[in-house]
C-alpha cells in the first residue's frame, strides 16, 4: 500500500482589508498576491504548478460564472488546470490536498477573492438559506447569529461582558497585524456602552467586513525540498457541515467542528495557536469550546476575522497565518480553522506542525 504523500505550505500572501478597494475589480485584487507567493517560492506564473483552485462567490459579484473572470490573474493558456469552489477558499486548499494525494498533482496555487463592499452582505449570504422554509422569511445572517448569541447567553456558556472580551482581545492583537482593518486598545466597558445593532449583537461583535484577496502555494514535501524554500507540514485536515434546517441544530454547539477536529488529530498534540474564523464574537466561544482549547492556546494572534474579515478568502488566511508562525519560528504547531453557512454549519478544521 503506498504511503499517502506528505503536504507541505511554501508559501501565502493576503492583501489589506479594505473596507471598500473602491474601482478595484477581482483581478487587480488578485494579482498582487499571486506576485507575491510566485516571489517567496521562485516561480514564474501559475504555469509553473501543477493545478489551480479559486474560491470565490458569484452571489457578491452578481453575475453568473463570475469568477471566470479571477482566471485572467493567472494569465492562463491550454491547458488549462484550473478548478473552483463557490465558498471560502480553505476549500479549494482541501480539494488541492486530494489532487495532491491522489497523485494527479506535486503543486497547486489556492487563491479566495471577494468584493464584498458591492452590495449588502447580510442579504448576499441569506441566499444560502434553505429556499422553502427560512429564505422566504427574509431573515438575514446577522440575525440569524444574534439569534444564536441570544441561546447562548440564555444557557449560561457565554455573557456580554465575554462577548465583549473576545472582541477587546481580538483589536489588541491586531495591532501586530500589517492588514487589519480595524486595531487598537479598546475597553471592555467602552464596547459594551455602545447600544445593540440586533440584540444582543453590537457592532463591534460583527467582524468589518472586507474586500481583498489571499493566496497560497502548496506542494510534496519532496517538492518543498526541491525548492529549497521554509515550509509547514499539514499534518491533518477534515470538513464537516450540519443540516440546513436550524431547528433541527443545536446551535450553541458545533459537533461539525468537533468531528473534524478529531479527524484531523487535533488532540494529538499541544495546540500553540488557533486561528478561528468566527465573524461574530459568540462564535468564538463556541468553537473554542468545541475544539477543546485551553488556557495554553493564543486564540487568533492575528486579530482573526474581527480585524478584517475578507469574504472568501478569511478561512485560507486563518491557515496561512499558523503558517506564517511556523516557518518564523514562534511556534511548532497550529490549528486553523475555517467556516461557511449561517450559524457556523460547515466547518473545516487544520492541523499545522512545524516539520
Amino acid at each position: 500500500m503506498t504511503a499517502m504523500k506528505e503536504i507541505a505550505v511554501v508559501a501565502f500572501s493576503q492583501s489589506d482589508c479594505l473596507a471598500r478597494a473602491g474601482a478595484a475589480n477581482e483581478v487587480e485584487l488578485i494579482m498582487p498576491q499571486l506576485r507575491a507567493v510566485f516571489g517567496q517560492v521562485g516561480l514564474n506564473n501559475a504555469q509553473d504548478v501543477d493545478f489551480v483552485c479559486s474560491g470565490s462567490c458569484d452571489y457578491m459579484q452578481g453575475a453568473a460564472f463570475a469568477f471566470v473572470a479571477g482566471v485572467d490573474a493567472l494569465g492562463a493558456v491550454p491547458p488549462i488546470k484550473e478548478s473552483h469552489v463557490e465558498m471560502d477558499a480553505a476549500w479549494a486548499l482541501y480539494e488541492c490536498i486530494l489532487k495532491i494525494r491522489m497523485g494527479q498533482a506535486e503543486s497547486a496555487l489556492i487563491y479566495g477573492f471577494g468584493k464584498a463592499s458591492s452590495g449588502e452582505l447580510p442579504t448576499v449570504l441569506s441566499q444560502q438559506l434553505d429556499p422553502y422554509y427560512l429564505a422566504p422569511l427574509w431573515v438575514d445572517t446577522v440575525s440569524l447569529a444574534a439569534m444564536q448569541a441570544r441561546l447562548l447567553i440564555e444557557k449560561g456558556l457565554a455573557s456580554e461582558r465575554a462577548m465583549a472580551g473576545v472582541v477587546a482581545r481580538a483589536r489588541k492583537h491586531a495591532m501586530d497585524n500589517p492588514h487589519a482593518q480595524i486595531s487598537g486598545e479598546v475597553s471592555v466597558e467602552s464596547l459594551l456602552a455602545a447600544g445593540t445593532v440586533v440584540s444582543p449583537l453590537r457592532e463591534s461583535d460583527c467582524a468589518p467586513v472586507a474586500d481583498g484577496a489571499s493566496a497560497m502555494i502548496i506542494c510534496t514535501v519532496d517538492k518543498a525540498r526541491e525548492w529549497g524554500v521554509p515550509y509547514a507540514l499539514i499534518s491533518g485536515i477534515d470538513h464537516r457541515i450540519e443540516t440546513h434546517n436550524l431547528g433541527m441544530r443545536d446551535l450553541t454547539d458545533s459537533p461539525s467542528t468537533r468531528q473534524a477536529a478529531a479527524a484531523a488529530g487535533v488532540e494529538r498534540g499541544p495546540v500553540d495557536v488557533a486561528e478561528l474564523y468566527a465573524p461574530f464574537s459568540h462564535q468564538e466561544i463556541i468553537l473554542a469550546r468545541a475544539l477543546g482549547l485551553g488556557d495554553e492556546t493564543v486564540i487568533n494572534p492575528s486579530g482573526g476575522v474581527m480585524a478584517g474579515n475578507l469574504m472568501m478568502a478569511s478561512g485560507l488566511s486563518r491557515i496561512g497565518e499558523v503558517f506564517r508562525r511556523i516557518v518564523s519560528g514562534d511556534i511548532s504547531r497550529g490549528v486553523a480553522h475555517a467556516t461557511s453557512g449561517p450559524c457556523l454549519q460547515h466547518n473545516l478544521v487544520a492541523v499545522l506542525e512545524r516539520a
